[in-house]
C-alpha cells in the first residue's frame, strides 16, 4: 500500500507525476484510482482553464478563476491522498474519466 500512497501524491503533482503514478502504481487498488481519476480531471481542467487564457478579458478572467481553483484541488487532493481518504474533491469529485 505504501507505492500506491506514494503514487496516489504524485500523480496531482503534474503530468509527468500523473505518469509515474501509473507506472509505479498497482491499478487494481481502489485508492489508486480514485486518485488517479481525481488527478486526471484537475489536469484536464487546468488545460482548460490554459486555452480560455486566449480570449482577451472574459477568457483570461475566467482562466484566472479556474487556475485558482485547480491549486485549491491540487492542495485537497494530496492532503487527501497524503491521508488515506478516499472522500471525493467538490465539485469535481463526482467525474469519472478513470475506472
Amino acid at each position: 500500500m505504501r507505492t500506491n500512497k506514494i503514487a496516489a501524491i504524485a500523480a496531482y503533482i503534474s503530468w509527468i507525476g500523473f505518469l509515474i503514478a501509473i507506472i509505479i502504481g498497482d491499478r487494481t487498488d481502489r485508492y489508486l484510482n480514485h486518485h488517479l481519476n481525481q488527478a486526471l480531471v484537475i489536469n484536464i481542467l487546468s488545460i482548460f482553464g490554459g486555452a480560455l487564457a486566449i480570449i482577451p478579458i472574459l477568457g483570461q478572467t475566467v482562466s484566472w478563476l479556474i487556475s485558482v481553483a485547480v491549486l485549491a484541488f491540487l492542495i485537497l487532493g494530496i492532503y487527501r491522498a497524503a491521508t488515506d481518504s478516499t472522500k471525493p474533491l467538490p465539485i469535481i469529485g463526482d467525474i469519472h474519466i478513470i475506472g
